[in-house]
């Protein structure tokens, strides 16, 4: 049996705890670098409750040396991702390692889950992405939030997501409230905005080639409107159409938009995004168009160096 010697404690103060004299043969020795490489993940941390359910944020954090308890003073710029899904029900960790990585370069960033259209039909999704803001914003000391650097980046369904919050969002008394959860007082405070491919005229998404029909009922457009076929309900069709809530600059400046697709993109044609870009130019708008070359339907390309060089650019760019 183990004999056991129960010794009193030896306390010191944390900055006077020194390193441990021990060895043993063959011991080997690695220098300690205390350099974080990446933040913490807050994971499932509620901001609503809708329709019946819970809606959630995975909030990234950049690498810091964080005090415990965490009494820190430094805020960061802070984007919201809305993770794309064919606007169903999202896998809201499909991009999580992409976007750890890309808050190493000083981000906090907060991946909203919307309600699926299997849930709640359009405009459920901007709206919950405009509550999220409104919830980060009021928990912006707890998550180290720099309020007035705020930004909002999506792909796919979750890029038509972020251009409806871009688009119907961000004037303050000149938000339009069918597109709110809550009484519109004030703007988002959203100083910038990045599409990745996202659809902006889901009644025309047939007219280039595709690989799947977007005018059926079950088709992700089809579920948008409320699982019915586009092609008969352009009553439905008309609010979910980017173009047809953006003003002309002279009107309503809104903020800069950021716009990469791959021209082989075989889901959301790049027409979708060639049409948004032509109108926004002619109204004046501050909007920047990347193709990428090559490139389908998201994957690997938008997460390499030289794009997300393009992205951090354009945030530091507006975020300052």
């Amino acid at each position: 049996m183990t004999d056991f010697l129960f010794t009193p404690p030896r306390l010191v103060e944390p900055a006077d705890f020194p390193a441990s004299e021990l060895a043993v043969p063959g011991m080997r020795t690695l220098p300690a670098v205390d350099e974080p490489r990446y933040g913490e993940v807050h994971l499932n941390v509620p901001y609503a409750e809708k329709s019946g359910r819970t809606l959630h944020l995975q909030i990234i954090m950049p690498p810091r040396r964080a005090a415990f308890p965490d009494t820190a003073t430094d805020f960061y710029p802070t984007i919201l991702y809305v993770q794309g899904s064919a606007f169903h029900t999202q896998q809201l960790g499909h991009e999580l390692g992409n976007l750890v990585a890309f808050a190493a370069r000083g981000y906090v960033i907060a991946i909203v889950e919307y309600r699926g259209s299997e849930v709640a039909p359009f405009p459920a999704q901007a709206k919950d992405a405009k509550t999220a803001v409104r919830w980060l914003r009021a928990h912006a000391a707890e998550y180290h939030v720099d309020v007035n650097r705020m930004a909002m980046w999506g792909d796919s369904s979750g890029g038509h997501t972020t251009l409806m919050t871009w688009a119907t969002g961000t004037g303050g008394a000149d938000d339009d409230p069918a597109f709110s959860d809550e009484l519109v007082t004030e703007g988002l405070g959203l100083r910038a905005f990045v599409d990745y491919y996202g659809p902006t005229h889901i009644g025309r998404m047939n007219e280039y080639l595709s690989i799947q029909d977007h005018l059926e009922a079950d088709s992700p457009e089809g579920w948008l409107i409320g699982r019915v076929r586009v092609d008969e309900h352009p009553e439905l069709v008309a609010p979910t159409v980017i173009m047809d809530h953006v003003p002309h600059a002279s009107r309503r400046a809104l903020p800069p938009l950021l716009v990469i697709h791959g021209d082989k993109d075989r889901i959301v044609n790049f027409s979708q995004s060639v049409w948004l870009v032509q109108d926004l130019q002619a109204k004046g708008q501050d909007v920047t168009f990347y193709r990428l070359a090559g490139a389908d339907h998201g994957g690997a390309p938008f997460w390499q160096d030289g794009v997300l060089d393009v992205v951090d650019a354009f945030l530091k760019e507006h975020l300052t």
